[in-house]
């Protein structure tokens, strides 16, 4: 099981070299095919509309696309990352629609943005990620597949042949280590 998470994560991390190196389309494609769907679902499940959820996700893509060279896969997977960009490319999408209309705008010089947030939030992003990257293989695995891949408990079960109230006790035991490190 483990074994094949991690080499499915070297075949994703090899597209992602793939694009950087050679802008390969059709690596692109495949990324594109897996990565897709499931960043939409993973944003309408935290609360984003179909339309919102629809524009991160073409977003989030097109970041893959442009930024491949950045993805360092010493530091985090592939499913990380991807959907990593995507929840900053919500949280953007968020904050451009709650500015005012430029009728609004008051004049004069325009404040800084808030630096400490924006440090604040790609910490959180990177001790998250440290943390999935720490939890024991078979946690980390259901983790990704509840999470970032869009499966339910039963769908795991199936796919993996685990009994479904093993698959939950490590889905909770992995929320809880995640919870304790993040403090």
């Amino acid at each position: 099981m483990a074994t094949a998470a991690l080499a499915k994560d070297q075949d994703w991390a090899e597209l992602v070299r793939r694009i950087h190196e050679k802008q390969d389309r059709q690596a692109f494609t495949a990324l594109f095919r897996h990565f897709a769907p499931r960043v939409k679902a993973f944003l309408m499940k935290s609360g984003a509309g179909e339309t919102l959820a629809e524009e991160v996700a073409q977003e989030a893509m097109a970041t893959l696309w442009h930024k491949a060279h950045m993805f360092d896969p010493s530091r985090a997977s592939v499913s990380t990352w991807v959907f990593t960009i995507a929840r900053n490319r919500k949280i953007d999408a968020l904050r451009r629609q709650r500015r005012p209309e430029p009728e609004e705008l008051p004049w004069g010089p325009e404040a800084e943005p808030d630096q400490a947030d924006a440090m604040t939030l790609r910490q959180e992003s990177e001790k998250l990620a440290e943390a999935v990257a720490k939890l024991p293989d078979k946690q980390r695995a259901l983790i990704e597949k509840a999470y970032f891949g869009d499966l339910s408990h039963s769908e795991i079960a199936a796919e993996t042949g685990l009994p479904l109230g093993t698959i939950k006790s490590r889905i909770r035991l992995a929320l809880e280590r995640l919870r304790h490190a993040m403090g």
